[in-house]
């Protein structure tokens, strides 16, 4: 029975939900909704991600491998 007042406590923090600024809606499971931009070495759109919160204005490469493709290129 212990292990139901974990589950209970640990439901009622984790609503499921990303928390976000107030200019932007409230994450409800709809990918389409959140914010994308193009990556910078090869073009392709990424999509917001969580990590990229704080730095959304800064990211501009989708990831590592295009990173490096980029500064060696120039």
């Amino acid at each position: 029975m212990a292990s139901f007042g974990a589950t209970t406590a640990h439901s009622a923090l984790g609503s499921g939900t990303l928390p976000m600024t107030s200019s932007t809606p409230a994450f409800r499971g709809n990918k389409a909704a959140l914010p994308s931009k193009p990556c910078v070495a090869c073009g392709r759109p990424m999509s917001w991600r969580r990590r990229w919160a704080r730095t959304w204005d800064e990211v501009k490469f989708c990831s590592d491998a295009c990173r490096r493709a980029k500064r060696s290129r120039g």
